[in-house]
């Protein structure tokens, strides 16, 4: 009776692996791995508060390798950065980076000053070639807010 239901209970994990789309030896692995996991999520709750207050004493302008060489450094802790450019993702962790502001370059560009005579007066056919040469730049911003010219 016992070897039945050992049997039945192999039936239903296979049919459960089968519907969910996983085999019957990854789903015992993940089950084997499951304490080693859980020591992971507890060191990484452990290591993401030393991180937050080396971020919150740096004013979040400290990036991955910074906080590295301060764990280093100051607690004597040692930690690929690659683990902390991992944790700071999984919590959401970002340094803040000043980016200089295109509005302040477009307005030095356009001042009075630097503006030339309109030697054309709208007059675009030339009498020889190459005697007219003009030239357009475009501002086109691409990824996170980067800045390219296009002429």
């Amino acid at each position: 009776m016992k070897e039945r239901s050992g049997n039945t209970s192999k039936k239903a994990v296979s049919y459960l692996c089968k519907l969910a789309g996983v085999s019957r030896s990854g789903y015992y692995d993940r089950l084997k791995a499951a304490p080693t996991r859980n020591l992971r999520e507890e060191q990484d709750d452990l290591d993401i508060n030393s991180i937050k207050n080396i971020l919150l004493s740096k004013k979040e302008k400290a990036g991955t390798l910074q906080i590295k060489m301060v764990m280093e450094n100051d607690h004597s802790a040692v930690m690929n950065h690659k683990k902390i450019r991992r944790l700071m993702a999984k919590y959401n962790l970002f340094a803040k980076i000043r980016r200089a502001k295109p509005s302040r370059k477009m307005a030095k560009t356009t001042k009075e000053e630097h503006l030339l005579s309109n030697l054309l007066n709208r007059e675009f056919k030339p009498r020889e070639p190459e005697e007219i040469l003009l030239k357009d730049i475009t501002y086109l911003y691409y990824g996170k807010g980067q800045l390219i010219y296009h002429a």
